[in-house]
């Protein structure tokens, strides 16, 4: 006849267990799992702890001979660099030092800018060549006699003209002429009173960077009817108003009326002949001008 299970006590939690039997000291599973983990922990802290202790002893005795290497290696390099050869028939045998320690000169260098004197005299404003300034019409410009400057702005009216002298004002630039086409998209505003307005602003600005300034006309574009009798408008102004305030004014209408062959498909642009003409035109107004 088998024994009934009886409930005991854990000696060391506490806890009820059911057990057949009952023994002095009865503990429960967890806590006899817990006495184990216990020794276990004990037993890696134990050789934690030893090799800590060889580490370091091995620690020490590379100290100790990198030390005395070091001490070595001091009293071979106080030897001079080259001792007295040893004759072997046609070889000669060179004892050098390991480690020679490069010898810094203290001596300072004394260094000065041979250019020094030349800095402190003051800078004038040297006036350089002609400037030819204006939208996507001055694309495909070559001036070369005299000798001009391009600048293409495509899309630019008066006011951008006006914008990138400026830049070229605040940085002392000087020319000795000053040449300037814009105009054609202006006239697409509609507002031909605010387009003479911003045309005089850039003309005034320009006559402070040279002394000689030419306006270039615009091109007799074929486009709508409108946009060409804008055109015509601006430059029939163009060809009073120049003179009357000391500015050169280059009539390209009237060497590009009738010839649709110096435009491009586009109606606006000049073609390679149109640009050529448009080049030459501005380069007779420099050579009578100067």
């Amino acid at each position: 006849m088998s024994s009934s299970p009886l409930n005991v006590t854990c000696t060391s939690c506490n806890m009820y267990s059911i057990a057949f039997s009952v023994s002095t000291g009865f503990a429960c599973d967890k806590c006899r799992e817990i006495v184990r983990l216990m020794e276990k922990i004990s037993e890696l802290e134990t050789r934690i702890q030893t090799l800590i202790e060889v580490n370091c002893k091995s620690a020490r005795a590379l100290d100790t001979t990198l030390d005395a290497i070091s001490l070595e290696n001091t009293e071979h390099c106080s030897v001079p660099a080259v001792v007295e050869p040893v004759q072997q028939g046609n070889w000669v045998t060179v004892r050098r030092c390991s480690r020679e320690k490069k010898r810094h000169s203290s001596v300072p260098i004394t260094t000065s800018n041979r250019f020094s004197p030349l800095s402190e005299t003051p800078t004038e404003n040297r006036v350089e060549c002609a400037l030819a300034i204006g939208d996507s019409i001055t694309r495909n410009l070559k001036i070369e006699t005299p000798a001009t400057i391009v600048t293409c702005l495509p899309g630019a009216r008066a006011p951008d003209i006006k914008a990138n002298l400026k830049v070229l004002a605040n940085a002392n630039r000087k020319f000795s002429k000053i040449i300037i086409h814009v105009g054609t998209n202006d006239v697409r505003l509609r507002q031909s009173e605010i387009t003479k307005i911003n045309v005089k602003e850039v003309c005034e600005l320009a006559c402070t960077m040279s002394g000689t300034l030419i306006y270039s006309g615009p091109l007799p574009v074929r486009r709508s009817d409108e946009i060409v009798s804008r055109l015509s408008s601006l430059n029939g102004w163009l060809s009073k108003w120049c003179p009357q305030n000391n500015i050169e004014f280059i009539d390209n209408w009237k060497s590009f009326w009738g010839r649709p062959d110096l435009l491009k498909r586009d109606g606006i642009h000049p073609s390679w002949d149109g640009a050529a003409l448009l080049s030459s035109n501005m380069a007779h107004s420099l050579r009578l001008q100067t």
